[in-house]
C-alpha cells in the first residue's frame, strides 16, 4: 500500500550566463499535504494529518467550509506560520450506512493510492472522464460480521474520455464506538479494471 509523502521541491532558476558571474536565484521550497480545513468565524486554520495546525501567514479568495479535505500546497515560514501557494478543495464525504447493495455500483476505478490519516479514508485514483461528472460513495455492509467497506463509482453515462486523476476523502468517525482509542480494523473493496481488490486497513 503506497503513502503519500511530502514534497520538498527546491526548484532553481538559473540565470542567463552573462559576462559577469551572478548567484542563481532560488524560489523557496513548498510543501504538498493533504489537510482538514477548520474554520473558526473568518479565520481559515489547516489541520494535517499528523495532527499539525498550520495558520495562513495571509489568505486570499477562498471560502471553504469547516471539516472540508484540501490538498495545500505551502512554504513554511516561521513556528506554524506558512505562506499558502495553492489550496484545491477535494471530494469529502462520510459512510453510507444505508443503501448497500441497492445503491453500489462498481464502475471499475484505477487505484493509485489508498491509505488512513486524520480518521479520513483517502483515495488516490484515476478515472476515465469526458464530460459528465462521475458519482463516488463508501458503502458500509450491514450484513457483515466484520466492518466491510465497499467503495461505488458510477460513470453516469459518462461517454469514453481521457485519463483524469481524482482525490477523494472519507470520514471514518462512525467506525469509532464512543471514546474508544483502540485500533479499528477493517476491510476495503475497490472495484478496478484488474478485478475487486481488497484492502486491509485500520483506524488508529
Amino acid at each position: 500500500m503506497k503513502r503519500p509523502l511530502s514534497l520538498l521541491i527546491p526548484i532553481l532558476l538559473l540565470s542567463l550566463l552573462t559576462g559577469c558571474e551572478k548567484e542563481p536565484e532560488r524560489m523557496d521550497n513548498y510543501l504538498v499535504n493533504f489537510a482538514t480545513v477548520r474554520k473558526e468565524n473568518t479565520h481559515y486554520r489547516f489541520r494535517l494529518d499528523n495532527n499539525q495546525l498550520l495558520v495562513p501567514e495571509k489568505l486570499d479568495d477562498y471560502n471553504g467550509r469547516d471539516g472540508q479535505r484540501v490538498i495545500i500546497n505551502y512554504t513554511p515560514l516561521k513556528g506554524d506560520t506558512v505562506h499558502i501557494r495553492r489550496i484545491s478543495d477535494i471530494f469529502t464525504d462520510v459512510i453510507q450506512l444505508d443503501g448497500f447493495p441497492e445503491k453500489y455500483v462498481d464502475d471499475p476505478v484505477k487505484i493509485q493510492s489508498v491509505w488512513v490519516g486524520s480518521n479520513y479514508l483517502n483515495m488516490i485514483m484515476e478515472i476515465e472522464y469526458h464530460s459528465v461528472p462521475h458519482v463516488v460513495s463508501l458503502f458500509s455492509d450491514p450484513s457483515s460480521d466484520t466492518i466491510d467497506l465497499w467503495f461505488s463509482h458510477s460513470r453516469n453515462n459518462d461517454p469514453r474520455g481521457y485519463q483524469r486523476r481524482m482525490y477523494a476523502s472519507f470520514s471514518l468517525q462512525h467506525l469509532r464506538d464512543g471514546s474508544t482509542t483502540t485500533p479499528i480494523p477493517f476491510r476495503l473493496f475497490i472495484n478496478t479494471p484488474g478485478g475487486r481488490r481488497e484492502f486491509q486497513l485500520e483506524l488508529r
